[in-house]
């Protein structure tokens, strides 16, 4: 009798191992009528570098009790992620709920958890003022290097070395982005918004939006700074005003340009110049060469006065 030929073993299942299961946890947060900020509180356990664990997420619920017309969030990451960051969330007709979700890697156990705060930045929430139309830009006209977002008027743009906002109308800066024309490259610049004392934003990289829209949330300062090729060829420097009347700068770049009394921005004002090239060095002469000689202003035997 023929036995049968030995069939090849199967190929491991590459499929297993391939899905890690996170440890997650979700909660209900009712908040009142209001403006509200939720960040993570001092000395809440680090993510990790790698997987960014732990990490949060702050939604609307599923259901009846997920209400946009309600409640809108903003978070300074566009991918949603806290990540020692803050989520803004107006609460236009409360009480209302959010989901607060934790993730964390099978590995931390409930400790690593972030510990969250809940700061009130307002009382009850007003139906936002309405935004006054901004006139649609010229076919033909270039877009503009920076663009705010102004309380009660929405967007306003302009070119570096302008004043962006309108100094002494006590209407706040919500946000900004900053992307150059010429120069220096969208990658080589990145800033800041100054959220609270001792309190940035994330660095957000030129051309992408740092702060908030329609959440009445000023900005109280700004900070920027240069990389790379741009931090070695060019210098920065800007200036702001304040609500409260005050005003601040020039100062250098990565410094923080924000008023004392921590008001509201107001209008600021971005300058970029390119570095001088240091003058080239004098060479001394060789060992044993005689100096040279100066130079002569006047023909041979000329005399001071003209000749007599």
């Amino acid at each position: 009798m023929t036995r049968p030929a030995p069939q090849p073993a199967a190929p491991p299942d590459d499929s297993q191992g391939r899905v890690s299961e996170l440890r997650v946890s979700g909660h209900l947060m009712t908040l009142d009528s209001g403006l509200f900020c939720v960040f993570q509180a001092p000395g809440s356990p680090s993510p990790d570098g790698m997987t960014g664990l732990p990490g949060v997420r702050i939604t609307l619920p599923p259901g009846a009790s997920g209400r946009p017309e309600a409640i809108s969030i903003s978070t300074f990451r566009q991918d949603g992620w806290l990540d020692g960051t803050a989520a803004l969330v107006r609460v236009a007709d409360g009480p209302a709920q959010v989901l607060v979700t934790i993730y964390q890697s099978p590995r931390q156990g409930p400790e690593t958890a972030p510990r969250l705060q809940v700061l009130r930045l307002s009382g009850r929430a007003a139906a936002p003022a309405a935004e006054q139309p901004v006139a649609p830009a010229v076919a033909t006209q270039a877009e503009p290097e920076i663009v705010a977002h102004v309380q009660r008027t929405g967007d306003v743009g302009g070119p570096i070395g302008d004043w962006i906002g309108v100094r002494g109308s006590g209407s706040w800066i919500e946000g900004f982005a900053l992307k150059p024309r010429e120069g220096v490259a969208a990658e080589d610049i990145e800033y800041q918004g100054v959220l609270g004392r001792g309190w940035l934003s994330p660095w957000v990289e030129g051309g992408k939006f740092c702060g908030s829209r329609g959440m009445a949330l000023p900005l109280l300062g700004i900070k920027l700074r240069l990389k790379g090729a741009a931090a070695r060829q060019w210098e920065c420097s800007y200036e702001a005003t304040f609500t409260d009347g005050s005003k601040v700068g020039p100062v250098s770049a990565d410094e923080t340009c924000e008023a004392e009394s921590l008001a509201s921005l107001e209008a600021f004002r971005i300058e970029l110049r390119r570095r001088q090239s240091p003058a080239a060095p004098e060479r001394e002469p060789a060992a044993g060469a005689k100096p040279a000689r100066p130079a002569r202003s006047a023909a041979r035997g000329a005399r001071p006065g003209g000749n007599r």
